[in-house]
């Protein structure tokens, strides 16, 4: 979906330098023929399971609504999130309200609508419990549970650690559970973990996936019927070229084990999973221009996105491959650090990369970028946000507009005592 043509960048049928000629830079630009891949290739690898559609990884109402047309559910983490998932199309049977520290308003806006809980804590259970029966509803949830396991990740992304801020342990969720049993409008229907994310080992995953089926064990004894199991999302992508396992590769590693669990538990259980960054990651690259290259310790070459649009090489030290889109032929001589306008000597979006010779005017593609780009992206130094498109063979599609300086000032209010 992203190919070289006549020396230039291509997105399926769509020149990249065409693109930045016609809507300036920066720009993301994604792939909905490779989106719609990614999408296709979960739908083939678990054919009976419950794909819930991590809504954290990217949330563009276009993007969002492609996937929702697939019959995905979404797994959401804060009343925006929900908000946009129903916007787009997702059916709120199939949405599942993660999160550690919901609001009571967050809580109501999730019952009123319909969704289904994991719950994170007590003190979640009682509040939900308290305001269902407020609101005269009841309420399908499942617990978070931490299965206390350690993946080969970024500490920062690494979610079942002992010490997490996340989840249940294994014994205190089995408490949990015989609480929420005998509230009035709960109804304890499934078990959820998530493990952490950016993870290209596979063990891990049959390892919580077999914690789960212990709990689930325990909890049919305790006369609670079960609809699900939920393993979370994690799956990693391929951002330095040395391969990544497939959702084929994952379904391989843990359809097995959930079968096992299933034929020896009395429930109808479904397997639940809640991909994001395997689904959106790699649909989408950011176009940016060089405004300046100065040669000193180094040569750097200064581009006008920074960690303002892409924070995840400063916040993660994250690899992101980048091309000269204008370029593409040319031969790479030239070692470059990639850096931006950003008034922090950490906006270095990447170090020590062999490149053409790259010269004022010239395009850098960062790829990989279509999760956690431009949904953690701020107005940091005044920078506006800059516009998406899609690409859809022959035809591109602005999905979100570049923002303007009134953007940048839109909420804020002057006290009366004050004039411009």
């Amino acid at each position: 979906m992203f190919h070289e043509k006549n020396g230039v960048l291509y997105i399926e049928d769509v020149c990249s330098t065409d693109l930045v000629e016609s809507l300036g830079t920066p720009l993301y630009v994604t792939s909905r023929k490779k989106l719609e891949k990614n999408i296709e290739a979960y739908k083939k690898a678990f054919p009976k399971a419950k794909i819930l559609y991590a809504v954290k990884a990217n949330n563009n109402l276009t993007i969002m609504k492609i996937i929702a047309q697939h019959e995905f559910g979404a797994d959401v983490f804060s009343d925006g999130e929900l908000y946009m998932a129903l916007l787009s199309g997702f059916k709120p049977e199939h949405i599942l309200f993660n999160g550690n520290s919901k609001s009571d308003e967050e809580i109501q806006m999730g019952i009123s609508t319909n969704v289904q809980f994991s719950i994170d804590s007590l003190d979640e259970l009682y509040t939900i419990s308290k305001l269902a029966k407020k609101m005269n509803k009841k309420v399908k949830i499942a617990f978070r549970v931490n299965p206390e396991i350690s993946v080969k990740t970024h500490p920062k992304i690494a979610t079942a650690l002992k010490e997490s801020k996340f989840g249940l342990p294994e014994d205190l969720a089995l408490k949990a559970y015989k609480l929420a049993k005998d509230l009035e409008f709960i109804q304890p229907v499934g078990v959820h973990c998530h493990i952490g994310s950016q993870i290209l080992d596979l063990a891990p995953f049959r390892e919580a996936l077999t914690k789960l089926g212990k709990i689930a064990s325990e909890l049919e004894k305790n006369g609670i019927e079960l609809e699900f199991l939920d393993i979370g999302g994690g799956l990693g992508i391929d951002y330095t070229g040395d391969g990544a396992p497939s959702p084929k590769d994952l379904a391989d590693e843990i359809l097995p084990v959930f079968d096992s669990i299933k034929s020896k538990l009395d429930s109808n259980i479904e397997l639940w999973l809640e991909p994001g960054r395997s689904i959106v990651g790699d649909t989408t690259i950011l176009l940016t221009k060089v405004n300046a290259v100065k040669s000193t310790v180094k040569k750097f070459v200064a581009v006008d996105a920074g960690f303002n649009l892409l924070i995840r090489p400063v916040l993660y030290g994250a690899y992101h491959r980048v091309e000269v889109a204008n370029k593409m032929k040319d031969s790479k001589t030239c070692e470059c650090t990639i850096v931006g306008p950003i008034c922090e000597a950490g906006d270095i979006l990447a170090e020590n990369r062999i490149l053409p010779e790259v010269r004022k005017g010239d395009i850098l593609a960062i790829f990989d970028v279509g999760a956690y780009g431009f949904v953690m992206s701020s107005q940091y130094n005044g920078r506006r946000r800059c516009a998406e498109v899609l690409v859809s063979g022959k035809k591109w599609y602005i999905i979100r507009e570049r923002e303007t300086y009134q953007d940048l000032i839109s909420k804020q209010i002057l006290p009366a005592f004050l004039e411009f």
